[in-house]
C-alpha cells in the first residue's frame, strides 16, 4: 500500500518498501508561548524559519498547527500555509479539526496535501471526509471515536476499519488513508506503548494501509524524554509504522539507523550520508 501527497514540485511515497517518512512537529504552538504569541501578532516569519529548519533537518512533510487561543485559525491557517510554501517547496500536513479554518487552507493549497486528522467520532467523519474527498488530499485517521480513546488494540482497530469503510463509502481510495494509531504517555500508563505498538501491527496485518504516530508523545512528564523518544521510534519502525510525527532535528539519527538495521535503506546509503552531513556540520 502506498500514499502519495505532493507540493507544488515534490513528491513524497509513503508506505511498503519506502524509508520511514519524517513529518516535522514543530510548527505547533502547544506549549510554545512564544510561538502562540508570533501566531497573534502576525509574525509569520518566525513560524516560517521553524519550518525551514525541520526541512533542513531532513523532515519529509511539514505539519502545520495553529491551533491556541485568541488564534483565528480560519484567517490564519490559509496564511500561514501560504507562506511556508513560498518559504520551503515540501508537502505539508494540514494539522486542523476546524472545517470551515482547513476548508481555506485547501483552497490555496498548491498539490496533494495530507489531512490531520478525521476521527471515529460522527461529526468529524461527516465534515473533514468531504473535504479530504473534494479536494483531493491524502487522509490521516485517528482511532479514537465518541467514546474516547479505547485502552486496548481491539478496539483502535475497530474505529480504524469504521474510518476506512466511510472514506471508501465517500470515493475515498484505501491508499489514500493512514491511520494514526495513538502514542500516549507512558508515563501515565505504563501500557501504552504495548498498546500503540500492537495496534500498528494489526492494523499493517490485519487492513494493510499506512500508519503513523507522533513519536514524542510517548515520554510526556518522563526524564530523559530524548532517550525514551528514540527507542520508541526504533520499536515502532519494527512493528510496520511508515510514518512519524516528530521533531525531525533530535529524532532522525534514530530512525535512519533503525531503518538501515530492519532493510529500509538498501547498504545504509542514507544512513551513510546523514552520518557525513553531521559530521561535516560539527567540523
Amino acid at each position: 500500500m502506498k500514499t502519495t501527497v505532493t507540493s507544488s514540485n515534490k513528491e513524497v511515497i509513503i508506505g511498503d518498501g519506502q524509508p520511514t517518512t519524517l513529518i516535522g512537529e514543530r510548527i505547533n504552538p502547544t506549549g510554545r508561548k512564544k510561538f502562540a504569541e508570533a501566531l497573534k501578532t502576525g509574525n509569520i516569519q518566525l513560524i516560517c524559519d521553524e519550518a525551514v529548519a525541520q526541512a533542513e533537518a531532513g523532515a519529509d512533510i511539514i505539519d502545520v498547527n495553529v491551533s491556541t487561543v485568541g488564534v483565528d485559525e480560519v484567517a490564519v491557517l490559509p496564511e500561514v500555509v501560504k507562506e511556508i510554501m513560498k518559504a520551503i517547496d515540501i508537502p505539508l500536513c494540514l494539522d486542523c479539526a476546524n472545517p470551515k479554518a482547513l476548508e481555506a487552507a485547501l483552497k490555496i493549497y498548491k498539490g496533494k496535501p495530507l489531512i490531520n486528522s478525521v476521527t471515529g467520532e460522527e461529526h468529524s467523519l461527516k465534515s473533514i471526509i468531504p473535504l479530504a474527498k473534494e479536494y483531493n488530499a491524502a487522509l490521516v485517521g485517528l482511532v479514537q471515536d465518541d467514546h474516547g480513546v479505547p485502552d486496548n488494540a481491539e478496539k483502535r482497530l475497530a474505529i480504524a476499519l469504521n474510518i476506512i469503510e466511510q472514506a471508501e463509502k465517500a470515493g475515498i481510495q484505501r491508499g489514500d488513508i493512514i491511520i494514526d494509531c495513538l502514542a500516549l504517555a507512558a508515563g501515565a500508563d505504563s501500557k501504552a506503548c504495548a498498546v500503540t505498538l500492537e495496534t500498528i501491527s494489526r492494523v499493517r496485518s490485519t487492513i494493510g494501509v499506512n500508519t503513523v504516530v507522533a513519536g514524542s508523545n510517548v515520554s510526556f512528564g518522563l526524564p530523559d524524554r530524548q532517550l525514551l523518544n528514540n527507542s520508541f521510534v526504533t520499536l515502532t519502525i519494527n512493528a510496520g509504522i511508515n510514518c512519524l510525527i516528530l521533531d525531525v532535528s533530535k529524532i532522525r539519527p534514530a530512525v535512519l539507523a533503525a531503518d538501515l538495521l530492519l532493510n529500509h535503506d538498501s547498504y545504509g546509503k542514507r544512513y551513510i550520508k546523514d552520518f557525513r552531513n553531521r559530521n561535516a556540520n560539527k567540523a
